[in-house]
């Protein structure tokens, strides 16, 4: 195995570069839609979640309220989504797409698939990689909450 202590065998080295890289794609793709690219990680919950609460959305992308709350009112103010309060419970508020975000979808998502269509990754490998990328941030996290505590 290289040096571990030299930069090109760091495997934060290696991730912090390949989203850098991932980054400048999407944003090339996403710019077209004037959306960032935590903008777009919210449109991708909510078309899979369709309503959410404004807390459930910040915990699943791992968002606080004051980097969401900023965000959603301006995908609101650009049509991508809509917020009502909850019938339920007034204090909360649910997040939804609107219609032009659904009609966007299926544009965007083939768009962002061209990049792994030219990664020429095999489902298989494309599997194997996010399965090593989440284990490691999952056990980083671990490592994270507990020295926290």
């Amino acid at each position: 195995m290289s040096n571990r202590r030299q930069i090109e065998a760091q495997l934060c080295f290696g991730i912090y570069n390949a989203n850098k890289r991932f980054n400048r794609y999407y944003q090339k793709v996403l710019d077209k839609y004037k959306l960032t690219y935590p903008q777009y990680i919210c449109l991708l919950t909510l078309w899979e979640h369709e309503v959410i609460s404004v807390k459930d959305l910040g915990s699943y992308i791992d968002l606080d309220s004051g980097t969401l709350t900023p965000l959603l009112r301006r995908m609101d103010k650009q049509g991508w989504i809509c917020k009502e309060k909850s019938k339920k419970d007034e204090r909360v508020v649910l997040i939804k797409v609107t219609e032009y975000a659904n009609k966007q979808k299926s544009n965007i998502l083939s768009e962002i698939d061209h990049c792994f269509d030219e990664l020429n990754l095999s489902d298989k490998n494309y599997e194997r990689c996010l399965k090593l990328v989440n284990e490691v941030s999952n056990k980083l996290d671990k490592i994270n909450k507990s020295e926290s505590n």
